[in-house]
């Protein structure tokens, strides 16, 4: 799957997220989006897939143990830390991302995951 394509759906996982979730701001998520705001959602969205791709396997191999103890369920919480250090990143580049605390960032980290999936099952069907 291209590049492209993974951070469109990244960024669309995103803005439903902000959509569902009270505690998560984005500023292409209420109303009519100008493409200022889609840019600056694409970029929140690259900011995401890096953290995963650099952040999330360090955080995964330390916090291992923790994993193995909870079977599993410490995942979560490791996806909503990804998902505040995002927002962190964000918010210091002027994208109009927030995440207002630790119970919507797990929230929207569910949603995200949940969003991703569908989509990239989707793509991947139409692919074929």
């Amino acid at each position: 799957m291209g590049f492209l394509v993974k951070l469109c759906i990244t960024a669309l996982a995103l803005l439903a997220a902000a959509w569902v979730v009270p505690g998560i701001h984005l500023a292409a998520a209420r109303g009519g989006a100008t493409s200022r705001q889609w840019l600056a959602l694409l970029g929140v969205a690259l900011i995401f897939g890096i953290v995963n791709a650099i952040v999330r396997p360090v955080f995964f191999f330390l916090t291992l143990p923790l994993t193995l103890l909870t079977l599993g369920l410490f995942i979560f919480v490791l996806n909503a830390l990804m998902l505040l250090l995002t927002s962190w990143i964000a918010q210091g580049m002027d994208l109009g991302f927030r995440v207002d605390g630790f119970v919507p960032a797990l929230i929207g980290a569910l949603i995200v995951s949940i969003v991703s999936w569908a989509l990239n099952r989707l793509t991947s069907e139409v692919r074929e």
